[in-house]
């Protein structure tokens, strides 16, 4: 929890680059997607995958997909001590092998302020590889009083029906993340956007927004199909 502490306080919760500014992202060429899933039935064997996609045409320019052997425990609040130096790993091949197509910004398959401790994956992989992050989950985690009740549900419906999104504001006041659809018209269920490394979560849901033409934005998208071939997720 020391070492935790340690990182989190240097996580950046508003826009460092130029890009992010722009309303139209100029300047932002390369999105990247992560992810590590595991082998059906097997906790210890993952596919660490790592994808950079051209902006704003979302296309793939490079792909890295590798079975890995987990091995530290899951322990409930620090899953990321887990699963991050796969991710760290996989961007610094990149780095050493296709300095030039480095990616711009990460969208992170988990959560990042999100979390019950506040510190999620998005957030713990932003402050080690200093990319911006953000998270984004397809499903809510129950925190500082955020639950998926009726009241959650109707704020859903309603804001589908708008194509809007709306702040996940914990009992603590703390804005935590965003509700948002990817695409209002291929589903019916939410995205849960949150900050990870160096961007506002204005800026991280309207990125997440651009990156979808489906329901999942497209970098994750990509990963999940490369994690699915390997037989993991």
């Amino acid at each position: 929890s020391r070492e935790q502490a340690q990182l989190k306080a240097g996580v950046v919760e508003e826009d460092t680059e130029a890009w992010q500014k722009d309303p139209s992202f100029t300047g932002l060429e390369r999105v990247g997607g992560v992810d590590l899933s595991y082998i059906k039935g097997d906790d210890t064997s993952a596919c660490a995958s790592l994808v950079v996609l051209s902006y704003p045409a979302l296309e793939v320019l490079y792909e890295d997909c590798r079975m890995v052997a987990v091995s530290a425990p899951y322990v409930a609040g620090f899953l990321a001590f887990r699963e991050v130096p796969f991710l760290v790993e996989a961007v610094q091949r990149l780095q050493q092998e296709q300095p030039k197509i480095k990616p711009q910004v990460l969208l992170v398959d988990g959560n990042g302020l999100l979390h019950p401790r506040g510190f999620g994956v998005a957030c713990h992989l932003g402050v080690l590889t200093d990319l911006p992050c953000i998270g984004v989950a397809k499903n809510l985690l129950q925190v500082d009083g955020l639950v998926r009740d009726e009241l959650h549900k109707e704020q859903i419906r309603s804001l589908q029906r708008g194509g809007d999104s709306f702040p996940l504001t914990g009992t603590s006041g703390r804005v935590l993340g965003s509700v948002s659809f990817g695409d209002c018209n291929s589903s019916s269920k939410p995205l849960y956007v949150s900050v990870g490394h160096r961007v506002c979560l204005e800026t991280a849901v309207r990125l997440v927004k651009s990156c979808c033409r489906y329901r999942i934005p497209e970098p994750i998208r990509q990963v999940r199909v490369r994690v699915t071939e390997e037989g993991a997720g």
